[in-house]
């Protein structure tokens, strides 16, 4: 059973989704959507922390795999992690 699951792309969407999930909670359940629209000027420093702090879940993620043994699925949440730490990266240069 174990090697059915265990799968790169398995990894990239959970990787990718995790994230997303994580980001829309934390913004609903700190009602931060007003902040984030009234202050335009520090948008981009917000978007980038809370970019940072979606990754979370991913790191929780790999840990839970490295315990199980599933490989192939911890290298996966290893490589979506990659685009919100760029987008995050992108952000802060501009």
């Amino acid at each position: 059973m174990r090697d059915k699951i265990d799968r790169y792309w398995v990894g990239i969407v959970l990787g990718i989704i995790l994230p997303a999930v994580f980001l829309y909670v934390y913004i609903m359940q700190f009602n931060l959507w007003q902040s984030l629209v009234t202050f335009r000027l520090e948008m981009s420093e917000s978007i980038c922390k809370m970019l940072l702090l979606s990754v979370f879940p991913n790191l929780a993620g790999m840990f839970v795999c490295y315990a199980a043994e599933v490989w192939k699925i911890s290298k996966g949440l290893l490589i979506g992690t990659f685009p919100y730490l760029l987008t995050c990266l992108a952000v802060t240069m501009l």
